[in-house]
């Protein structure tokens, strides 16, 4: 059985503008009260960019998860002072921001998209310390695209696991998730885990 899952503040999922709803531990919860839902006693996870940092506190917060797809990502969200995060908080906050001007135009532009629930994402955004994910003794697969190294290095992120497997396959951030290579690698990787 395969749930996928449009996060809180993407998709047709609510995307309330209170910071509390995106509060470190928050999203990890609501994945965890899905899983009580359908009455899940083991499960797989399989994230992609911000995804991948849910997945992660998934990976820590639910014995029931038995692997982990972290993909898009690389070690640098283990920072909960991240930079990259505190810059696009302020720039989807209103503060200027030159390097993201274009991010902030498209999100304004694009009526699927909310920009305060946006702020508030990366405002709450979760990290997953290196002593937690040394923790990890399941299954866990890092995979991202060979030009992607946009959140860091993901061969750093696979170091940090130790039974962690490492893929690149071809591709950018932003495409890498839709690609074929991409989907091979997950679905060789969940049939192992399980």
């Amino acid at each position: 059985q395969v749930i996928t899952v449009a996060l809180r503040g993407n998709g047709t999922s609510g995307k309330p503008h209170n910071p509390e709803a995106y509060a470190p531990a928050a999203e990890a919860m609501a994945e965890m009260v899905l899983a009580d839902k359908i009455g899940a006693t083991k499960y797989s996870v399989v994230g992609y960019s911000r995804g991948a940092i849910i997945a992660s506190r998934l990976l820590v917060l639910d014995k029931r998860v038995q692997g982990a797809v972290l993909g898009g990502m690389g070690s640098d969200f283990t920072n909960p002072e991240w930079p990259r995060r505190i810059m696009f908080y302020k720039a989807l906050s209103g503060e200027s921001v030159p390097e993201l001007d274009g991010l902030v135009k498209r999100v304004k532009d694009d009526p699927t998209l909310d920009q305060l629930a946006l702020a508030y994402m990366q405002k709450g955004q979760p990290s997953t310390s290196r002593a937690e994910f040394s923790k990890v003794k399941k299954p866990v697969l890092v995979i991202c695209g060979d030009k992607d190294e946009d959140n860091g290095s993901s061969k750093e992120l696979a170091g940090l696991i130790p039974k962690s497997t490492y893929k690149r396959v071809p591709g950018v951030h932003n495409d890498t998730a839709r690609s074929k290579d991409f989907s091979m690698e997950v679905i060789s990787f969940l049939k192992k885990a399980k």
